[in-house]
């Protein structure tokens, strides 16, 4: 069994100097269709596609996709942009790799069938109740609702590929 409690000496300790300035700016999911994608993650949770890369070449296109802070804008400079976006904190990158939208099924591992890796994505939100009432208006599937199990404090959506999105209250 692990020791939490040596884990736990771990919380708050300084990172090695020579990591200073290092910044976690994104994690990328791979998708089946873009359009369906890009739609749920702009119009469902209110995200911003802020670039877009094409490889016809290796037949795979990028999305990038960020929240904004209200009165934020994206610089219209190709390269102020890309600087910005690498300074950014919660970048969503979306792959998707050409003809996937004609396979049948799902096409990625989500991580929560076996074997297991990834688990989720998180967004937090103003009013959970608010938002989840929203979510079922749009036909959002569930992987968990607030009244589902012990934990009544988050709920679970699914994208359009099956990624699990945890759903958490800002309060």
């Amino acid at each position: 069994m692990i020791d939490t409690d040596e884990i736990k000496k771990c919380i708050r300790q300084a990172p090695p100097a020579e990591t200073e300035g290092y910044t976690f700016n994104q994690t990328m999911l791979r998708i089946k269709d873009p359009k369906k994608s890009i739609e749920f993650y702009t119009k469902v949770l209110g995200m911003t596609l802020i670039e877009t890369y094409d490889f016809p070449e290796m037949s795979f296109s990028l999305y990038f996709l960020t929240t904004l802070q209200p009165g934020e804008s994206i610089p219209q400079d190709i390269k102020e942009r890309k600087s910005w976006m690498n300074k950014q904190r919660t970048i969503l990158e979306l792959t998707y790799n050409y003809g996937t939208e004609n396979e049948a099924g799902s096409v990625y591992h989500n991580g929560n069938e076996e074997p297991r890796g990834f688990g989720h994505l998180g967004i937090s939100v103003p009013d959970i109740e608010k938002a989840c009432q929203r979510f079922e208006e749009l036909g959002i599937p569930f992987k968990k609702r607030l009244t589902d199990g012990k934990m009544k404090n988050i709920a679970f959506i699914l994208d359009p590929d099956g990624y699990w999105i945890e759903i958490l209250s800002q309060n």
